[in-house]
């Protein structure tokens, strides 16, 4: 049986300001991004692709010129960001961890920090329905469920305050909301 041959892959044209464009128009409009995470693709794209011309491609002012129309908005972006991991049982710790990894800004970020801040208890608990800790578990008497409870909601970005005061809850009862400011 004879084996096929392999053809080199077919070589693409180098990248031109005009194509670097398109692939960024593309990527905006089809991902949720920041102008770090943008920045950061269209550097990959001229790295495997090369660049045509006699001066390097100018990204930083392509990012900021997509920023400007808003095709990119950090603050948006960092607000959607928040509320879905919040929506999902993450908390403050993990939001401020997504932020920094997208290239957030502190000023940009403020807004999605609050959010996650505020909504730090309900994503708690969220996160222990989830995932069966707790008052949502059958196994509250075990030591080291309870350890893994504590290392798996820490992980999810909760306070450690906050995530011993919802695993000591008893199934049914609830935290007290005068308390639950000061956890986190």
């Amino acid at each position: 049986m004879a084996m096929p041959v392999r053809r080199p892959p077919k070589q693409r044209p180098l990248l031109t300001a005009a194509r670097l464009e398109e692939l960024a128009i593309f990527y905006v409009g089809r991902f949720a991004t920041s102008r770090a995470k943008l920045s950061t693709y269209l550097k990959r794209k001229v790295r495997e692709r090369g660049w045509e011309g006699d001066r390097p491609a100018d990204l930083e002012a392509l990012v900021e010129r997509l920023s400007r129309l808003g095709y990119v908005d950090d603050r948006a972006y960092a607000l959607a960001k928040a509320r879905a991991l919040t929506a999902r049982g993450y908390g403050e710790g993990r939001v401020r961890q997504a932020l920094h990894g997208a290239g957030i800004g502190e000023e940009d970020g403020a807004a999605a920090r609050t959010l996650a801040e505020e909504a730090a208890l309900d994503s708690a608990l969220r996160f222990a329905r989830r995932r069966r800790l707790g008052p949502f578990g059958g196994d509250a008497g075990d030591p080291k469920q309870r350890e893994r409870a504590v290392a798996a909601m820490v992980r999810a970005g909760h306070g450690f305050a906050l995530v011993r005061s919802i695993l000591a809850l008893k199934p049914g009862e609830e935290i007290e909301p005068d308390l639950s400011h000061d956890l986190g």
